[in-house]
């Protein structure tokens, strides 16, 4: 399989989890996902009072600098560590 049908592959089984996976690693997967689809992030970071629009910005912060292929290679190791944690 190409990199890119493993990665959607990886995206359709994190949405059957067995069990919601902590907020951490939750934000890590978001953070990925948009360095994989979007790449750097390119929107200012939200207002304070935006709590879950500032997590989110900044999870995806944090992946700054990584190409769309090593985001998307990292996504597909995260999910499968949590469906080997969570279950499918």
């Amino acid at each position: 399989m190409s990199l890119q049908a493993d990665f959607d592959k990886a995206t359709q089984d994190v949405r059957k989890l067995k069990i919601r996976p902590e907020d951490e690693e939750l934000k890590e997967l978001y953070g990925l996902y948009k360095q994989s689809i979007i790449g750097d992030v390119n929107i200012a970071c939200p207002a304070m009072l935006d709590l879950k629009g500032k997590v989110k910005w900044e999870a995806w912060s944090l992946q700054k600098g990584l190409s769309k292929e090593e985001a998307m290679s990292a996504y597909i190791s995260k999910a499968r560590e949590l469906i080997e944690k969570y279950g499918i």
